[in-house]
């Protein structure tokens, strides 16, 4: 469906427009469908961002301030996000006992086994969107997105 039809408008947008929109509503669509697969686990969109965030640190801890930087979307609150998480028992916080305002977070076991159950449900999402376009089109949509960005 076209753009202009989602929208419900008749107006003929400048591409500019139709360009922008057209990326909003479609990330929109993404985070809605990830988000409603994320409400079975119980864990929103934000959340498994740093989870995941905190595997690719390979048994590493990272402070708050490098969980901020990497994630997706930097308006969420993390420390709230993070506490939220160690009450489910998926991450801990580790306080460093030579400087007690040092304090660093890790995945547990738990949140990597709890990873390994939520992968494949949100893969098969990404995968079934992805799959619409074909592969060198995939490529070309990366490169057009990343020029985007700048």
């Amino acid at each position: 469906m076209n753009i202009e039809k989602t929208i419900k408008t008749s107006n003929k947008l400048p591409e500019s427009r139709r360009l922008i929109l057209n990326i909003l509503v479609t990330a929109n669509y993404i985070n809605d469908r990830i988000g409603e697969a994320l409400k079975d686990f119980d864990l929103s969109i934000p959340q498994f961002n740093v989870l995941r965030i905190l595997r690719g640190q390979k048994g590493e801890p990272a402070n708050l301030s490098t969980i901020q930087e990497r994630m997706v979307s930097r308006m969420s609150n993390t420390t709230r996000l993070v506490d939220k998480l160690i009450t489910k028992g998926l991450v801990e916080r580790i306080t460093c006992e030579a400087n007690r305002r040092k304090v660093e977070i890790s995945i547990t076991r738990k949140g990597l086994e709890f990873l390994q159950e939520v992968d494949p449900v949100i893969d098969e999402i990404e995968s079934e969107i992805a799959s619409r376009i074909n592969s060198g089109e995939n490529e070309l949509m990366n490169d057009k997105l990343n020029d985007l960005r700048g």
